[in-house]
């Protein structure tokens, strides 16, 4: 009688490891199916000038991004996310980095035209709108109002030293951050910079508003304002003292459910929430450097790059693969105003090396290594200006 349990063991593991591929096949399918390859939108602006690149470095790159943001800003100030589609609208997000970016380069004119345009379309009461068209209507498209506004617009306006022009728009941005803030000192959930309803508070929306009331309590005390002053400083103590207990050790995109304290001698590490890319605003040029962030912000970068060397905007982003401008230039620029030369260097290389055949710097950067999505983009293009500001002397920082 012939034992045939000899050749079962030998050909059995084949067949599991050959099930096993099947199965990664097919959701390596799917995920493609689920998250197409992203494509180039537009190369550039039509029938703007083009500079010709000269050494393979990044400061022709910077010409171009400022050139672009020439070109995205209109003549009443309002700065267009992109040129195209559904890009051609005005966050106060992406508006308020080309403010600051102008400032840093000594362009005051051109950001005054901007921080008129916000405040022409700012709320007296209540959260900013996800984005405006270019005559300063709110769109109404089905996005809810998103609160990290109110920091970024303070913080653009503290940046360019114009709290005494705006100073209606400083109150009531500041106010209204008072005013979310709920008894654990969080705000309540607000959609961020991701552009998606969210169901709990965010380091998206939390981060620029502790940089909002930290520039509105400069400004109210440049300005002599004591009161007010006094008001939002109680309010970024009660901010900051929450943030910390709700997000630190990590400073996660979302809370974390759990703190996990390893072994003597190592630092307890978060359990749960997903590292974000908006880490970054939680150090410098956005608030006073501190070490246990500059830990947070060196681990997000090395969860959130991906394989084509850019960044991804958070671990619980959609994983295709696919990186995203904006994010590495956030880093790039927490990088520059760090001192970390080395690294802002690389990533704006990277980003350097990525931009369209008119020079423009897209949103993405896909799979295949080829730019995708819109070109240029407003806020990538002043994020750069305002890296490559960071390397040639320190940034302010409220």
């Amino acid at each position: 009688m012939r034992d045939d349990g000899a050749r079962r063991v030998r050909w059995f593991p084949a067949v599991v490891i050959a099930v096993l591929l099947a199965f990664l096949a097919a959701g390596t399918t799917n995920n493609l199916l689920r998250n197409p390859q992203p494509l180039l939108v537009a190369e550039g602006v039509p029938g703007a000038s083009t500079l010709t690149a000269d050494d393979g470095r990044y400061d022709d790159m910077m010409q171009h991004a400022i050139a672009d943001l020439d070109a995205l800003t209109l003549p009443n100030g309002a700065a267009l996310a992109g040129w195209d589609g559904p890009w051609r609208f005005v966050w106060p997000r992406d508006a308020s980095f080309v403010a600051a970016a102008y400032c840093a380069i000594g362009r005051t004119a051109d950001a005054v035209r901007v921080l008129d345009f916000l405040d022409g379309v700012r709320p007296s009461t209540g959260r900013w709108e996800a984005r405006y068209s270019s005559s300063g209507e709110a769109v109404r498209d089905g996005r809810e109002a998103q609160l990290d506004g109110s920091g970024w617009v303070l913080w653009a306006t503290w940046f360019c030293k114009a709290g005494g022009s705006y100073w209606e728009l400083v109150r009531e941005s500041a106010d209204q951050i008072v005013t979310e803030l709920g008894p654990d000192g969080l705000p309540g959930p607000s959609p961020d910079y991701w552009e998606r309803p969210e169901s709990e508070p965010t380091l998206g929306t939390v981060a620029p508003l502790l940089t909002g009331l930290r520039s509105a309590v400069g400004m109210a005390t440049e300005l002599r304002h004591p009161d007010d002053a006094a008001r939002w400083s109680a309010a970024l103590e009660k901010l900051s003292e929450a943030t910390d207990r709700h997000f630190g050790p990590d400073y996660p995109r979302t809370p974390a459910r759990a703190v996990s304290f390893l072994e003597p001698g190592l630092e307890p590490i978060g359990v749960g929430g997903g590292a974000d890319s908006i880490v970054t605003v939680l150090g410098p040029p956005f608030a006073p450097r501190r070490t246990e962030v500059d830990h947070a912000i060196d681990r997000a970068r090395a969860a959130l790059t991906q394989p084509n060397g850019g960044v991804t905007p958070g671990e619980d982003w959609r994983t295709d693969g696919v990186a995203w401008t904006p994010e590495t230039a956030l880093f790039a620029l927490s990088a520059a105003a760090r001192g970390d030369r080395a690294t802002a260097g690389e990533l704006l290389n990277w980003l350097n090396e990525y931009r369209t055949s008119t020079g423009a710097l897209p949103e993405k950067v896909n799979r295949n290594l080829q730019p995708a999505g819109e070109a240029p983009l407003g806020w990538t293009s002043a994020l750069v200006v305002l890296a490559g500001a960071a390397l040639e002397q320190p940034l302010p920082i409220p």
